[in-house]
């Protein structure tokens, strides 16, 4: 599944997930884009470890939350030719029972993991369509199918992202291009290994573990590869077993 001579961009690759997607993509051959906004360090660190490893990676920072800056973050990306695989991943928890969940809570998650998605996809779709190759995979969750309280907004943003994109898979498919999304349950990482600990995980998820960020990564790198042409429009689950 060679991704030789594609261009990768990998959003918020300075997290546990993300690194691991753009870790895959760059073993798989691609020219992996590592975005960060407050994290500079972390994705300079991984283009690093991606060059020493014999991949290629380069960082660049951006706030996803900017219309100017994103822009003008695609417009530099663009300036070596088109992205062809897009991974849109970057999105933020910030949790609380709906009636106590401020405003500025709502927006800001949905800000980040919707309108964070077309800030990024939409400057980079039509030199992606003009190629007829691309692969565009939305780091969704389980959150979006099955809920869960106190992630109200978290569960909003990631199923308005599902809806986001059936849609757009079928505007691009007969150029060549596949939209899906990937939907990880309890994935291990600081965030969750705080909020869950080995009981209350074997009681969740039938696998009784957690999943791993390179678990996820495999499969968003076979999504974004050659072999997953035929698959499109889905929101594939990774999650243990959870229903």
């Amino acid at each position: 599944m060679s991704l030789a001579g594609k261009r990768a961009l990998v959003t918020g690759a300075s997290g546990a997930l993300g690194a691991a997607i753009a870790r895959r993509l760059a073993a798989q051959g691609a020219s992996v884009w590592l975005h960060a906004h407050s994290r500079a360090d972390a994705v300079q660190s991984l283009a690093e470890a991606i060059g020493a490893a014999g991949g290629h990676a380069q960082p660049i920072v951006f706030d996803l939350g900017d219309d100017a800056a994103t822009r003008a973050a695609c417009e530099r990306l663009l300036q070596d030719g088109p992205v062809q695989i897009v991974v849109n991943n970057a999105g933020v928890h910030d949790d609380a029972v709906f009636p106590a969940m401020r405003a500025e809570q709502w927006h800001r998650v949905i800000d980040l993991s919707l309108h964070g998605f077309f800030r990024v996809t939409q400057p980079l779709l039509l030199p992606m369509l003009r190629t007829r190759w691309g692969r565009i995979v939305n780091i969704s969750s389980v959150t979006a199918i099955m809920g869960n309280r106190g992630q109200v907004n978290y569960a909003a943003a990631k199923g308005a992202l599902n809806s986001a994109t059936r849609a757009l898979s079928l505007e691009v498919a007969s150029r060549g291009v596949t939209v899906n999304a990937v939907a990880p349950g309890i994935i291990a990482s600081p965030m969750a290994d705080a909020a869950f600990d080995a009981k209350q995980i074997a009681q969740l998820v039938p696998a009784q573990r957690a999943g791993t960020p390179d678990e996820v990564a495999a499969l968003v790198g076979f999504l974004a590869g050659p072999d997953a042409g035929y698959i499109t429009g889905q929101v594939i689950s990774i999650n243990g077993g959870i229903v």
